[in-house]
């Protein structure tokens, strides 16, 4: 079941009606419905991949509850070995070697291996309610593509009773409208117009190549901050507060604060697990420990994507960006407003490597792309919805320059004169309406 899918139509406002209406009552009858339904969001899918989450669940559950019942250094290194073991190895099993990757298996295996990790450094006590960690893993608007919260953060609140708060059902419902603005009429589009141009680019201009990297860039932030919108907009109507993953990372400064920025969640999860226990290990070289540490947690970000070789290539250009403000100690560096133009073509020249399906064909690209047909003119305007596309776009980044203080483009509550908000919320429904492609490209991070 997708967000954009007529199930999910259909799904969403019943289950939503259920949750305040009915099961409001009592919690634990509250949780076991977000839990029936969060199964039955995840098995619309594939039923079958059902009892593997199922399962991850009820292993690390009972992970859990033994590491409460020792002190023990030794017995508890051996719990930990034991969840990484069956977490890494479905992950690493599903994505490098079979063709089916489980819905969302990146995400809930990373909850899964936090909450054990979290409960060996004391952060967190063992939750003893299954119905309330079988929820925290399996929780319906975040499973399939983040935001990846962890057990202190979420699990709190489905221990806490849920009272409807009209004022923030009404900003989830902001955010979930400007989410689906950004997929529908930026991310779908843009997907038309990149595909095409990355299929047949070697019969195309450099310069239309240039500008198919640059609309794949904007589709990948608009699709999957898209989704995050939603996901943080829906959780919003159901009564949790769940983690911000981007904060506009077009409009920062350096490659630091881009990553700061970008897929929040996930950078704060490898710092956190990955990055600062290489930085120890590695201390006793220095800075080039630091370096060391950096390359490698960007390279295992790349690979996270996938079995090829052009994402860890991403990852590692990524880490290389980094170098020189590690060697200057410039990470935290306050830059000037030119630098947003320069991270961003940063970026966006690694996302050749992204979209490509071969470290060939991205090598290809660019050669394709850095010739003299660089300045040559091409028509964009006679494919569909390329006005729409480019207004969206436009309209994209104004809002989201205007509102970079505000958690959510369109956080808009200060706008008091009730037409003024009727016109906005009216203009960006008839765009999704009117604009949106035939078909609905997928959501990018279901891939991964």
């Amino acid at each position: 079941m997708l967000f954009l899918s007529l199930s999910f139509l259909v799904f969403f406002p019943s289950f939503f009606l259920l949750y305040w209406f009915v099961f409001d009552r009592r919690l634990a009858a509250q949780n076991f419905l977000i839990l029936a339904g969060s199964y039955l969001f995840y098995a619309w899918w594939d039923w079958r991949f059902l009892f593997l989450l199922g399962a991850s669940s009820l292993l690390n559950y009972a992970l859990g509850l033994l590491m409460a019942r020792t002190a023990g250094d030794g017995y508890q290194r051996l719990l930990i070995g034991i969840g990484l073991l069956q977490g890494l190895g479905c992950l690493l099993y599903f994505k490098y070697f079979n063709p089916f990757l489980p819905l969302g298996i990146s995400f809930y295996t990373f909850k899964t291996i936090s909450y054990l990790l979290d409960i060996r450094r004391g952060k967190i006590a063992p939750e003893r309610d299954w119905i309330v960690f079988f929820s925290y893993v399996a929780f319906f608007p975040c499973i399939t593509s983040g935001p990846i919260d962890r057990a202190g953060t979420l699990i709190p609140q489905l221990r806490t009773r849920r009272i409807f708060d009209a004022v923030r059902a009404t900003d989830g419902m902001r955010q979930i409208l400007w989410g689906l603005f950004k997929k529908v009429v930026i991310a779908d589009n843009a997907a038309v117009f990149s595909d095409d141009i990355f299929a047949h680019y070697m019969t195309m201009p450099a310069s239309e190549l240039l500008f198919g990297v640059f609309v794949f860039t904007i589709r990948i932030y608009a699709d999957f901050s898209g989704y995050s919108d939603m996901a943080i907009g829906m959780s919003k109507l159901l009564g949790f507060d769940i983690s911000q993953n981007f904060r506009y990372p077009f409009f920062a400064r350096s490659i630091a604060e881009f990553w700061r920025r970008w897929h929040i969640t996930l950078t704060g999860w490898m710092t956190d697990y990955v990055y600062t226990p290489l930085t120890i290990y590695f201390r006793n070289l220095g800075r080039w420990g630091i370096v060391l540490a950096c390359l490698v947690n960007f390279v295992l970000i790349g690979a996270w994507h996938g079995p090829r070789w052009t994402f860890v290539l991403f990852g590692f250009l990524h880490g290389l960006y980094y170098v020189p403000l590690i060697l200057t100690r410039s990470v935290n560096k306050k830059r000037g407003p030119l630098h947003i133009l320069w991270t961003f073509l940063l970026v966006m020249f690694t996302f050749v490597i992204f979209k490509a399906d071969s470290l060939a064909q991205a090598l290809a690209f660019y050669r394709r792309m850095l010739s003299p047909s660089l300045f040559s003119a091409f028509h964009i305007f006679e494919k569909v919805n390329a006005a729409a596309m480019l207004a969206g776009i436009g309209i994209m980044f104004a809002v989201e320059w205007l509102q970079k203080a505000k958690p959510h483009g369109l956080q808009i509550a200060a706008v008091r004169h009730p037409a003024i908000r009727v016109l906005i919320y009216g203009s960006l429904i008839l765009a999704i309406l009117t604009f949106g492609p035939t078909r609905n490209a997928d959501f990018i991070y279901l891939n991964f």
